[in-house]
């Protein structure tokens, strides 16, 4: 199979709605948005943990819990604050009390706002947003963002309890809860343990796919080692169930470990694998090349590389512990970019370049023709090598990048 199908049957085979009974009075819900929810029945109430991503998604969930009781759902705990997982809040605006959520443990760069418009433009190529369902496919956590459809809305709710600190422990409705700060993939990520149930709904912090070290849209380094420490954290509340912000849940505690471990693991390797070659003098692109994932870890179905790549974290890792410059003397100082390439295109001759690009575009090896036409510039076979190698990864960001930059083409 081409990645385009690789990526079909991993969404066929784990995207359809699903409702988990974790316990008499605790509902998961899978396939209902982007993200996971998880509904708590206490005594005369509902507490959500998330609340999915847009409007319609969260009616549809708001039914659902209104053929399982009657009761209303009076408090939301948001894991942390992105959209996919507060955008269907307001649905419930009419009997919600309370809105839990923690406060960043960390500081953005200053002045990250002025990135908008370019964050904005590459997460609309990243998340495919201009694309039809077919083209997209999936998500890569989950199904589409309901809010790119017309009509459809993000309806969030503004937190009323903002927490700070490690922990927080509450009664809610008669039923305990600790809060716990984990800001691994963003700054104010919680797990919330249900200890009376040895259930943990961790939001972000782990889903089953390879954990996005970077995303494609632009962001900061996400400290890849402290992410191995919040997943040493989860081993350590020894639960017997886990609910992920995304994907599947583990149930039984022999799944819940042995899945977070080889998450743990294999983060670790590619950390130490990538440092050792930074410290061995290869550029952040050899690098990339050398670190792979050993076979135990590559054929695991919670390891699959559908939302980020490894390679993607090693380039995260190196420009995170050595920022931009790779060693190489000759890109201290570069002539400039356009001088480089003209050079180039007169030194192997336009029509021989053009003629290597068609080769590579005939022999589907469709990277190659991709970069050697940054030499060249001809939007056309640009178009034609972004749409061929759209059918090969089963990354879904990738696949959505390479078509949205083709349709703009």
């Amino acid at each position: 199979m081409n990645g385009e199908q690789l990526l079909i049957q991993f969404t066929n085979e784990n995207f359809e709605k699903k409702i988990y009974q974790i316990a008499e009075n605790i509902y998961f819900f899978v396939g209902y948005g982007n993200s996971n929810a998880t509904a708590i029945i206490g005594n005369s109430s509902i507490t959500l943990i998330d609340a999915l991503d847009c409007d319609e998604y969260a009616l549809n969930l708001k039914k659902e819990l209104q053929k399982i009781t009657d009761k209303p759902v009076r408090t939301i705990i948001y894991t942390h604050r992105c959209p996919d997982h507060i955008g269907g809040a307001g649905v419930f605006s009419d009997t919600v009390h309370e809105v839990i959520a923690f406060d960043k443990a960390r500081d953005d760069l200053k002045y990250y706002e002025k990135l908008e418009d370019i964050l904005n433009m590459r997460k609309i190529f990243a998340r495919g947003y201009g694309l039809s369902d077919e083209d997209a496919i999936t998500h890569g956590l989950g199904p589409r963002e309901g809010f790119i459809k017309v009509g459809i809305n993000q309806v969030p709710l503004e937190a009323t309890t903002i927490y700070s600190g490690n922990w927080v422990e509450r009664e809610i409705d008669g039923i305990k809860y600790k809060l716990i700060s984990m800001p691994g993939e963003t700054k104010d990520s919680i797990s919330v343990l249900l200890p009376e149930y040895n259930v943990l709904a961790v939001g972000d912090n782990y889903y089953n796919v390879f954990p996005n070290m970077y995303s494609v849209r632009g962001s900061s380094y996400r400290d890849v080692a402290n992410w191995i420490d919040i997943l040493d954290q989860i081993l350590s509340l020894d639960a017997e169930i886990l609910l992920p912000g995304h994907t599947w849940p583990l149930i039984g505690k022999e799944m819940v470990r042995e899945n977070v471990k080889d998450c743990r693991d294999a983060l670790e390797f590619v950390l130490f694998k990538t440092l050792d070659c930074m410290n061995d003098g290869y550029t952040m692109n050899e690098t990339a090349e050398r670190v792979v994932l050993p076979e135990r870890f590559y054929k695991k179905k919670n390891l699959g590389e559908y939302f980020s790549l490894v390679q993607w974290a090693v380039k995260a890792i190196y420009t995170g512990y050595l920022g931009w410059f790779d060693g190489q003397a000759a890109n201290l100082i570069p002539v400039p970019q356009e001088e480089y390439r003209t050079t180039l295109l007169e030194l192997i001759g336009e029509n021989k370049l053009r003629q290597k690009i068609k080769e590579c575009l005939f022999d589907e090896n469709y990277q190659m023709a991709m970069q050697l036409n940054q030499i060249l510039k001809d939007s056309r076979l640009e178009k034609i090598a972004l749409e061929g190698r759209a059918t090969q990864v089963a990354n879904a960001n990738a696949r959505h990048y390479y078509l949205a930059r083709a349709k703009e083409l």
